[in-house]
């Protein structure tokens, strides 16, 4: 086994994915959905990042090939959506979920775990080009690929042991701690949001030397 290059993909995908850092974005996103939906959520959530990392690392380097489409187009892409989101929570726009949601307003509720818990905050523009970069590195070694799979499986799940955990977190915090939890995230995710651009033109050539 190729300990120095498991170490590496290891590290790389718990950096990328930041566990830890999910809990207060779990909170904050799901701050008016019931536990049982808030799980719903979660599990939903990582479940996509997983298909993406799979597609990512086995799929889109070709995909993009063929299509035209670099990396830096994807982090631009991804960092404006995200600045979307993030006005959202930074102005605490009213959300749509009730104490007893219809079916629409829980298909609105759960449209969370797709965008933008899985993508871009799990599974985003930094998890596809790290995931890229390792397969690149493998070099076709079948034992290197099973170890990128393996690391960001393991750290996918603690991913998900921790976006669980959100919700012991909200019982401490209450509402009003929530309210500010979300629009001092909302900074943050907004600078996130303007780095992933800045990155992207960065990478595509646009930025002075």
């Amino acid at each position: 086994m190729d300990i120095q290059f498991a170490f590496t993909a290891l590290t790389t995908a718990f950096t990328i994915l930041d566990p830890v850092g999910m809990v207060p974005t779990t909170l904050a996103l799901t701050a008016h959905a019931t536990p049982e939906l808030r799980a719903r959520i979660t599990d939903r959530a990582v479940i996509v990042s997983a298909v993406v990392i799979v597609l990512s690392a086995s799929l889109l380097r070709y995909l993009l090939q063929y299509l035209g489409i670099t990396l830096p187009a994807f982090s631009i892409a991804g960092g404006i959506l995200l600045l979307l989101i993030a006005i959202d929570m930074l102005f605490a726009r009213p959300s749509r979920a009730k104490t007893d949601p219809g079916p629409q307003e829980v298909a609105d509720t759960e449209s969370v775990a797709v965008f933008p818990l899985a993508i871009p905050m799990i599974a985003g523009p930094g998890t596809i080009a790290t995931v890229l970069l390792l397969v690149n590195l493998s070099n076709g070694n079948s034992q290197r690929l099973i170890i990128v799979y393996v690391s960001y499986g393991v750290a996918l799940f603690v991913t998900w042991l921790c976006m669980r955990g959100a919700q012991y977190v909200m019982h401490i915090l209450g509402k009003t701690g929530v309210g500010v939890l979300t629009r001092l995230l909302g900074i943050i995710m907004a600078a996130l949001a303007v780095q992933f651009i800045l990155n992207g033109l960065h990478q595509a050539g646009f930025s002075r030397p």
